[in-house]
Formats: C-alpha cells, structure tokens, sequence
C-alpha cells in the first residue's frame, strides 16, 4: 500500500492558493534579477511581500537555513544562500521560493536570464524549462508511474547534450515541506509508484551544463557543480486530480 498522501480537494484548495501567491511572488522577485541588484535585495522582497500577503516563508529557519528564498546564481545549483553578490550582465539565477499560507505550502522556482545571456547559458535554462514541463505531461498520461518522470527527463537532457544532477530530487508536499514521495529525475531501473489521483508534489529537475556531480560548500547549503559548470532549475508544484496533472503554482 502506497505511502505517499492523499490530499482531499479542500487541501488541494488550500495548497493552489499558496500556490498563487508563490507564483505572484516568483514573477515579482524575477523582475528584479537586473545587473548590478544583489541577492540580498532580492531575498528582502520575497521575505516582505510573502509577510505582506498573510503567509511564512517557509525557508527561513528551516533546519538552520538563514534566509528567506534560495537564490542559486551561475554553477550553484540549488540552496544558494543570498547576501552580497551583485547581478552580472549574463548572469543566470534560479530563485526558488516556498512560502506557507493557512497552514499549507507551495514551491516552485524559475530561472532567470540576467542582461544578455549567452548562447549555452540560453540553450541550458530553455532545456532545463522543457524537462520540467515534459515531466508534467507524463503526469497524465494513463498508467503513468513516478519514474516515468526520471526517464522522459534524463532523454530531453542527454538530447541537449546535458546531465541531471541526481543528488537532490522532488518531494510530495503540503501541510510539510517535504513528504512522500522522493520524485527523482534520472532514469532508475525498476518503476516506481503508480501516480495516482490525490497525490501533490513538486518537479523540479536540475540541469547541468557538464557534469551532474555536484559539491557542497562549507556552508554546509550551497550546491555547485562539481566541474564549475552552469546549473539551471525550474520547478512547480502539481496535483494529481481525475482529469490529470494540474500545476498549482501558477498565477491567477
């Protein structure tokens, strides 16, 4: 018998209603990403406008983590800490948000292209985006198993000629941050659970520009990429309902 939770619709409400504000504030924060803004400024908006609209930033004070959003610039690829870096013209960075209204969370996360990219950073963040939405489509497709996820990621990836980063993965989520299941974005060897009406969760594929292995600094938050390369990440949080994949993420 599955473990993972089943959410009833007014749960489901409740987590699509975080969901817009994540989505509202996600859009707001990207807007921001300019040269010559730091990440700090950037982790000063969503703290305020998340508090603003009656919700919890759900990263700040999780397990130690002293800010309010992560923000992963370049070759970080996920939980950068924000702080005095300032925005470069060709910058990339992923801002990733989860904030917590009426008891329920939301997360999702976008990557942002500073001033004017380069051509592999473009490619990189365009794959990243294409893989997380492909993986929603799988969602609803009959049958669909969670590491149909992992499989029809790990093709788009490996056709752009990049890799999925293995040590971090999607999570089920709603009154917690992180619940059942683990959602994982590289191909496995044996299927794993049936998707099933009910289920929320997040997919949120990290796409490297080299090498998926990453390292973690003294921080003890910070991911890069082990080889220093670009990292891009998109992410969204969606619910399994009888009609298929819907993403709660999304503004209204």
């Amino acid at each position: 018998m599955s473990k993972i939770p089943i959410k009833t619709s007014k749960e489901i409400e409740r987590i699509r209603d975080a969901g817009a504000l994540v989505a509202e504030t996600l859009a707001r924060s990207g807007e921001m990403c300019k040269p010559g803004v730091t990440t700090q400024e950037i982790d000063d908006f969503v703290r305020e406008f998340t508090i603003k609209n009656g919700a919890i930033p759900a990263c700040l004070g999780y397990k130690g983590f002293p800010k309010s959003v992560c923000t992963s610039v370049n070759e970080v690829v996920t939980h950068g800490i924000p702080g005095s870096y300032v925005l470069k013209d060709s910058d990339i960075i992923n801002i990733d948000i989860t904030s917590i209204l009426n008891g329920y969370h939301a997360d999702s996360s976008e990557t942002f292209l500073v001033g004017s990219p380069k051509p592999n950073a473009s490619e990189l963040v365009a794959a990243a985006r294409e893989c997380l939405f492909e993986g929603i489509k799988v969602c609803s497709l009959p049958k669909a198993r969670f590491s149909d996820i992992g499989a029809i990621i790990s093709g788009i990836a490996e056709e752009h000629g990049f890799s999925v980063v293995r040590d971090y993965c999607g999570h089920g989520i709603g009154r917690s941050f992180h619940e059942e299941p683990l959602v994982l974005h590289y191909r496995q060897m044996l299927p794993g659970p049936k998707i099933e009406p009910g289920m929320v969760f997040t997919i949120e594929p990290m796409i490297n520009e080299g090498t998926y292995k990453t390292k973690t600094l003294a921080d003890k938050w910070t991911a890069i990429t082990a080889d220093g390369k670009l990292s891009a990440q998109w992410e969204h949080t969606i619910a399994i309902t009888p009609h298929g994949a819907e993403i709660l993420t999304l503004a209204r």
